[in-house]
């Protein structure tokens, strides 16, 4: 990094992704910074740099790196950020921290862990990492991959919805033609049945026996129509409805087209055009982007205070 770069990346100011720090005296907060970014989206911490974004350097040794060193190494699961030194002027130089966003998550600084909100380092709420941590957790114990409860079997199943999706798949060419009807077939090819065993994602996608309703409250979807703009006014309609992934995708959709406003003119020889407020491509989108991610790991009633709801509420 040249003297000119370093001057464009500290000319737009302090961000969630650029931490300015005068001088390694305050090392601990720019191993903060790190900490936080390394939870977020990374970024930089450049030590010399003053709060204005004025490229002023200091006086960098080998002892001087061994100290900013000896606080990252405070930071776990352990980070090591691409550290560069940079002249500036009269023998001072700026110490260049190069930070990546982190697959390996939620990490801390001398045990607490923190985030960045604008140029802020802040502490992170428990909840957040909490949250975090289910998600590096999940690489390897995904909730959809584990058997299914002991008493549940194919008959839970919608067998109808699987073949249909079937069909969908193999006419946009996601599917082999010669995939064979059974139902069982069928779930091995879409990764739903592993050696005999039923797992949670076929339930969660084909469930459609009422008994399942108690094992799984959490696949639930909530729907309603305010009155004006105001999220305490009054509903004007409010439904909950429990199914499969592909049956809640298509009450919300039902359920948005009996509040669409939907306007009509006439072209042509008497032919009517009509012209919804929202267009259903649009908001099937956003309905199917609500369910997919939507959390069902844990019923919906089974949360602990300040977390988010483990169901999809779009």
């Amino acid at each position: 990094m040249t003297l000119d770069d370093l001057k464009d990346l500290a000319a737009p100011g302090e961000s969630d992704a650029l931490e300015f720090k005068a001088t390694t005296g305050q090392r601990a907060e720019g191993a903060r910074a790190v900490c936080a970014m390394l939870n977020g989206r990374g970024g930089h911490v450049l030590f010399g740099v003053s709060d204005r974004g004025e490229v002023r350097g200091q006086a960098v040794t080998a002892h001087t790196q061994e100290e900013v060193d000896r606080e990252l190494r405070k930071i776990d699961p352990p980070a090591f950020p691409a550290i560069e030194v940079v002249p500036v002027q009269d023998g001072n130089k700026v110490l260049v921290l190069g930070v990546g966003a982190s697959p390996r998550g939620p990490h801390t600084f001398d045990g607490r862990p923190y985030l960045r909100q604008g140029p802020q380092t802040l502490v992170m709420p428990r909840a957040r990492f909490e949250e975090l941590l289910l998600e590096r957790l999940h690489a390897t114990h995904r909730w959809e991959k584990y058997p299914v409860p002991p008493g549940v079997d194919l008959q839970d199943l919608d067998h109808e919805e699987i073949h249909r999706i079937l069909k969908a798949a193999i006419l946009r060419g996601r599917m082999d033609p010669a995939t064979e009807p059974e139902v069982p077939a069928i779930l091995r090819g879409f990764g739903l049945l592993s050696e005999g065993v039923l797992l949670q994602a076929a339930v969660a996608l084909f469930g459609r026996a009422e008994r399942l309703q108690s094992l799984y409250p959490q696949f639930t979807v909530q729907l309603a129509r305010f009155r004006g703009l105001d999220k305490l006014a009054a509903f004007e309609d409010n439904r909950r409805y429990w199914d499969h992934a592909f049956g809640l995708l298509r009450r919300a959709e039902s359920f948005l087209m009996d509040h669409n406003r939907i306007a009509s003119r006439i072209v042509g020889k008497l032919e009517r055009e009509d012209s919804p407020a929202y267009l259903p491509d649009v908001t099937r989108e956003a309905l199917a982007n609500a369910l997919c991610h939507g959390d069902v790991r844990r019923p919906a009633g089974d949360r602990q205070p300040g977390r988010p709801a483990l169901r999809s509420d779009p």
